[in-house]
Formats: structure tokens, sequence, C-alpha cells
């Protein structure tokens, strides 16, 4: 009995490091899918071989494999998108996107639904995310899991978003509402860590063992990558860049605490100091994109209020990212969101809080990159997290497996 739970474990084991072989390369020769997960030729055919006739994977024919080498062409196998498919929910202030995915990670259609989130009840909110579930799904076959992606604090479990600047609303069990009306697996997760599984997945040359992901939006939040593996704390989603204290007594935070790196470097802080409000101005609730141009172009002409309040914006960063430094050592950093715009603005501020800082003893080896849209890391995040996990829990037990 207990060499037949060995074998059955090893065989799920070795099918999920095939799949997930094939999924990391995109497409693969059987040699490179040894050469990436370790297993013997003839281990891999034979997966390959069960994996084709159950619709998991595919071999592709001469005009979609990969350019020829010289010799013999090897054969490409790739993942078959109609294995299954996924829906992806990103729910951020007053908007909630919809995608279906596919078994390759391929999105076949997104819809965004506007909402009013700060106005809406807790069950509103869940009834607005089942209907984007049905209105996305559609009638094309039945959906594997909903992998949702929050702005804010979700619960280690994934099952609860347990507090967010988007709502009035604490501990709002989305994925058991999801999972009552449609009978699948719901995951809850924070968006910014699902950014920095973005990121990991599109550059793992830059973005690999060790980074951090920082969101500069409305707020400001922080995806972590230590040695391998998103930072989350025990019972929630783990770290809160924005959150952490900058100045005791300080301005009032969206969070209705002080003195928060957010209250100093979220946009509606930086517009409140442009405009000459009181630090303890209730913050608005949202900030166009424009808004916020117009000043970073005042910042940029002439050293007046607006130029200041970006410059106190990215001392607050700089002070945050040298004392997260002083626990872990430097590591790249990704700038993602709306932020970025103004980013030449706020990395001098940034740089010189940095180099007052014992974790940023060596600031000039820190480097920086941005990308200005964090919806479509956050989807795509999402969506990586739900099929690596369908291909260990679903697909790699195989179909005798999941029919028992």
């Amino acid at each position: 009995m207990t060499a037949g739970i060995r074998h059955d474990e090893m065989r799920k084991r070795n099918r999920t490091m095939v799949i997930s072989a094939v999924r990391q390369a995109g497409r693969a020769s059987r040699t490179e899918i040894a050469r990436m997960s370790g297993l013997s030729h003839s281990t891999i055919s034979a997966i390959s071989s069960d994996l084709i006739e159950e619709g998991i994977m595919r071999e592709l024919r001469d005009e979609e494999a990969a350019p020829a080498r010289r010799g013999r062409p090897q054969v490409a196998l790739s993942l078959s998108p109609d294995a299954g498919r996924i829906v992806v929910l990103v729910l951020i202030f007053n908007r909630l996107t919809a995608s279906l995915v596919d078994y390759c990670g391929n999105k076949v259609r997104e819809k965004t639904f506007r909402l009013e989130t700060l106005e809406m009840s807790r069950r509103e909110l869940c009834d607005a995310a089942i209907r984007a579930v049905r209105e996305i799904a559609g009638d094309e076959g039945p959906i594997l899991h909903i992998s949702f992606g929050v702005q804010g604090l979700t619960d280690s479990a994934g099952r609860e978003m347990l507090w967010s600047p988007i709502t009035v609303h604490r501990n709002i069990a989305f994925a058991e509402a999801l999972e009552n009306a449609f009978g699948v697996s719901v995951s809850i997760n924070n968006d910014c860590n699902l950014i920095a599984l973005a990121l990991r997945w599109r550059k793992p040359d830059r973005y690999r063992d060790n980074f951090v992901a920082i969101l500069l939006s409305h707020g400001i939040g922080m995806g972590l990558m230590v040695d391998g593996r998103m930072f989350t704390g025990k019972n929630s989603s783990g770290g809160e860049l924005g959150h952490m204290t900058y100045m005791p007594r300080g301005a009032l935070c969206r969070c209705g605490r002080l003195g928060c790196v957010e209250a100093y470097a979220g946009n509606y802080a930086i517009w409140r100091k442009a405009t000459g409000q009181s630090p303890m101005a209730m913050p608005v609730t949202d900030m166009r994109a424009a808004e916020m141009e117009k000043l970073a172009a005042e910042a940029r002409e002439e050293d007046g209020p607006a130029r200041q309040a970006f410059r106190e914006a990215g001392e607050a960063i700089g002070y945050a990212i040298g004392n997260l430094f002083a626990l872990i050592d430097p590591a790249p950093i990704a700038m993602i969101g709306q932020g970025t715009a103004a980013f030449d603005i706020l990395e001098p501020s940034i740089r010189h809080a940095l180099a007052q800082t014992l974790g940023g003893q060596n600031a000039q080896v820190i480097s920086f990159e941005t990308e200005p849209e964090e919806t479509p890391l956050i989807a795509q995040g999402s969506a990586m997290l739900a099929l690596a996990e369908l291909d260990r829990s679903h697909f790699g037990a195989g179909a005798a497996a999941l029919s028992a």
C-alpha cells in the first residue's frame, strides 16, 4: 500500500514537472524538457504521450514549431489552450476587470466594469464579482478556477479581503461567495504580490530570487520576493510598505492612522501638499491622471509647492526602502503604476534618502525599472498563479486520479 502511494505521488510530481517545463518555455522539445526538469527521456516520453492523449498537451506541426536547427528537427510540445479555462478578476478602486484565460495563459476576452466601491455594500460587491464571472465566462464550457486579485490586504489562506482603502467593509469573503455560485475553487490574492509574480514571469533574469515591486499610485503597495518565495505573513498577504510609519503623529493616511509612508507619497498626499492643504485634511478618494500630470509638469518647471510635494514623496519612499534593505540585502526594484510618470522627479529624492539609511549604504548600485500600468501585471500574475496551481492539483494528478 505504501509503495503504491509513493508511486502515485512520484507520477504526479513528474507529470507536474513536465507540464511546468512546457509552461515556462511556451514550447519545448522532449530534449529541452529533460534539460529543464532533470527527468529521463523515457519518463518524459511516457508522460508526454499520456498528456497528449488526455488533451492537456499537443505536438506542434511544422508550421507552428520554432525555426528548424541543423540536423533532424525535433518535435516541439506545447500546452493545449482548450484543456481548460479560468476566470481572472481584478478589483481596484471603482473598477472590476474580468478576463477569460485559456490553459496556455492567453486572454480569450476581457471586460471592465465601473463600480462605486466606496458606496457599495458587502453583498453588492460580491454580487458584482459573480455577475462579472457569468458575463465573461459565457457558454464556452466550464471554468476550472477563479483567481481574484484585489487592492488590499488578504488573508494567508486566500479566502477573504481583510482590508482595503476601496471599501468601508472588512473581511469580505469573496471566495466563499464565488464558490457557492459556481462550484469551482477560488483564490483571493493581494494585487502587489501578483505584480511581483508577473514580473518574475516576464523578466526572470532580473526578477528571480530577490526583488521588490512597489506600486506608486493613489496608494503605495509592495510585493516582496525573498529567496525565490513570495513574502507573506502567517495571517495575511504580508508586506504593506505604504503603511510603514514614516513620520510618527504625522499626516493623515487613508487607513486612518497618522504618519504612514502613503500619507506623504500617495497621489492624494502629493496633491494635498502641492495645493497647500493641511496634512490632516481628509484624503480625497481618487485622483485623475491628468491632475497628477499637471502637478508633475509644474514640478519640472519651477522649485515651488509641486516640486516640494514630489520631493517629500520621494524622501518617504527612499527611507522606507532603506529601512527594508536594513533587514534584507538590497535587491532590484520595480516601480509600477501611474506614479512612475513622475519618477524622474521622485528618483533624486529617493536616492538621497536611501543614502542616509543603513540599508542604502550602497544606494548607487540599487537599480530601478518602471512599468506604468499595474492592472495587466495584476491580471497576468493572477492567471499564472492559478494555472500553476491547476498544473499541480488538477492536471498533474492525471485523469484517473481526478475521476477516482
